[in-house]
């Protein structure tokens, strides 16, 4: 498993895991089959509408546009996302973290040109599995990442801590159930951002999700530790749902 900190515009470092050549292969084998299909419904719609040379010639005015910008005019509705890598579960995004803009995806198409088609996709493999942020050479100049949405290896909540140490544990906050476990996920990994990067961003953040947890709970007060306050919200739901 490879990963990636991207620092944020807002100092905020956050870590993601890369997408594999083996994922943005299938996806992009994925993409060429919808192509195909879409291609041979609209040629076929097309001769029957118009059934001489016409309707034939009238085909490549489908074919051609399709070829040549399906990739980049999905990943640019789909915010980064073609209808391959989403059911692959992967997406582009800026180095920054941010959302790559037209002229990104624009410089991705161009050199996807060289890096795919020309090389039989063999240059873009050999980039991917060979740079620090798998990146074809597209990316590289678009300073973008393919990254997975969803991590391999996401930890389900109950082993983010012992539970056989909770056994005598009285929970503090039985409203806690309110929280859904991806919430309690999220507020772990605020927590842990914030222990290993005690800047004023995070800080920040941990100064929202404090208030954010106090309203769902609606609590008056709240214990000095803050971050420990946190820390007792988790260990309280794994105790009352597990």
């Amino acid at each position: 498993m490879q990963t990636v900190e991207i620092t944020t515009t807002q100092n905020v470092t956050i870590e993601h895991e890369l997408a594999t050549v083996g994922q943005r292969s299938i996806a992009f084998f994925l993409d060429v089959v919808i192509e195909l299909v879409f291609i041979v419904i609209m040629v076929f719609a097309v001769s029957i509408a118009i059934p001489n040379n016409t309707g034939f010639a009238i085909s490549y005015f489908v074919i051609i546009p399709t070829i040549f910008f399906y990739s980049i005019v999905s990943e640019i509705i789909g915010n980064g996302q073609s209808i391959g890598k989403r059911a692959l579960g992967i997406k582009i995004i800026k180095l920054n973290g941010e959302q790559p803009t037209i002229q990104d995806y624009l410089t991705r198409w161009v050199f996807r040109l060289i890096d795919v088609m020309l090389s039989l996709g063999t240059l873009a493999g050999l980039l991917i599995t060979s740079t620090e942020k798998r990146q074809r050479l597209g990316d590289i100049l678009a300073n973008t990442i393919v990254i997975k949405t969803q991590p391999t290896n996401q930890i389900a909540l109950k082993s983010i801590l012992n539970i056989s140490s909770l056994e005598n544990y009285t929970p503090h906050y039985p409203d806690v159930k309110r929280f859904s476990e991806e919430e309690m996920i999220t507020i772990k990994s605020v927590v842990d951002r914030y222990t290993k990067y005690r800047n004023k961003a995070h800080r920040e953040t941990i100064i929202e999700l404090i208030k954010f947890v106090q309203e769902r709970l609606e609590l008056k007060e709240l214990p000095k530790n803050k971050v420990e306050f946190l820390k007792t919200v988790i260990r309280d739901y794994i105790v009352l749902t597990r």
